[in-house]
């Protein structure tokens, strides 16, 4: 259910065409013992939780005090009767509009006198049907994160499935690097987005009951006013392994060019799962290039085989970063992202855990925020000791990396 909430989107098919008509399975959430929603620091910490017992019925995920329902006429009237005017966002899925809902009475709202809000409203005949629908009330209906989209209802009247989104004004990370004549991205704005993501997945590997991601690309991460990172679409969602189990088995779906090698091969499902995809989108924020480019042949059509030998050299890593950032970046963090993203795509058993990952962004040189992106920049380490730890961070990134190559 790959979105977009602040501008019009193309959103790439999952890897099998064939829609996934099995039944609902059951799955285990995470919530408090007093039932609330489960919340996370904004640094990635590990959440105090609980594992909601399995099955979890539809009444269960429906019935989530965290969500509201809405009437198919409210939504209706709140998006200008789904007009082309209203429009932001279109996919396999369906398409999303804008509305503007008044918070207390649940009732459609003039333009900017309630509060704006996505809304997606799913084709009845579109791949993604009732059980991704479903999937994504399951998760984001109990799961709270600064690095999670919110989820504030949805609606069920007969064939019409919706659900109801907080508006996400700069849309998504694809529109930014991706849609022609979109305002450029600069540097410390790229880190900002990959560091905010990292904290979701980090959010989501490091619970309890982990869960999978599974659909993580640049057109899933939405960014708000101050280009604050949110992951939305928990459609492909799964839970992670439990007990001794080192994987979980499941049909293939994803998106070509960001699903890891090993899980189209075997259908095995491990956070290093996301890892995977995580790299591919680390690589498309410092290579400004869609992870499948169809303009391009050879070896150029597929983002990771094109950059993976620029990657561990310095000296030619200028020829995978974006030229429209006109070398705006400062070397050694540039690099530094592109080791880590080199130990992302590596071989499975090698690749970094998102913690880890998570850390790395982290030590990159401190970033002034300003809510314009063109407006952000990079602050130099200006602490010797600093200087050092982070110089000695990225050999060993490099050394660790080629020892596993």
């Amino acid at each position: 259910m790959g979105n977009c909430f602040g501008s019009r989107s193309k959103v790439d098919v999952p890897l099998t065409s064939q829609p996934n008509s099995a039944p609902l399975r059951s799955t285990q959430l995470l919530v408090k013992s007093s039932g609330a929603a489960v919340h996370g620091n904004s640094e990635g910490g590990k959440p105090e939780i609980l594992v909601l017992p399995t099955p979890r019925s539809e009444g269960d995920i429906l019935s989530s005090p965290h969500l509201k329902a809405f009437t198919f006429k409210d939504l209706r009237n709140a998006t200008k009767n789904f007009s082309n005017d209203s429009l932001i966002g279109q996919g396999g899925f369906g398409y999303v509009y804008k509305g503007w809902i008044d918070d207390r009475s649940r009732k459609a709202a003039k333009p900017a006198a309630g509060t704006a809000v996505a809304v997606k409203k799913l084709k009845p005949e579109g791949f993604q049907g009732h059980k991704e629908w479903l999937s994504e009330l399951n998760y984001l209906g109990q799961l709270h994160h600064p690095n999670l989209v919110k989820l504030t209802g949805y609606c069920l009247d007969g064939d019409n499935r919706l659900l109801v989104y907080e508006f996400m004004p700069n849309g998504s990370l694809e529109d930014h690097l991706f849609r022609k004549g979109a305002q450029l991205l600069p540097w410390a704005t790229r880190i900002k987005v990959a560091t905010g993501a990292a904290r979701g997945l980090t959010f989501l590997h490091d619970s309890n009951q982990q869960i999978i991601y599974r659909d993580f690309k640049a057109s899933n991460i939405l960014l708000d006013s101050e280009f604050n990172a949110k992951l939305s679409d928990f459609g492909l969602a799964k839970a992670g392994p439990t007990g001794d189990r080192s994987h979980v088995s499941t049909q293939v779906l994803g998106t070509q060019g960001y699903a890891a090698p090993e899980y189209i091969a075997t259908g095995r499902l491990t956070t290093r799962c996301d890892v995977y995809s995580f790299g591919v989108v680390l690589l498309e924020l410092l290579s400004g290039r869609n992870a499948v480019d169809k303009t391009k042949s050879g070896v150029e059509h597929n983002l990771v085989d094109w950059a993976r030998p620029y990657l561990g050299d310095r000296r030619k890593l200028f020829r995978i970063m974006d030229t429209r950032l006109e070398g705006q970046y400062p070397q050694r963090a540039a690099y530094t992202a592109a080791i880590l993203a080199l130990q992302c795509i590596s071989e499975a058993k090698f690749r970094p855990q998102m913690s880890e990952v998570l850390a790395t962004l982290e030590q990159l040189p401190v970033i002034r925020h300003s809510a314009s992106p063109s407006r952000l920049e990079v602050k130099p380490i200006s602490s010797p000791i600093r200087e050092r730890e982070y110089e000695a961070k990225t050999s060993e990134i490099l050394v660790r990396t080629y020892k596993q190559m």
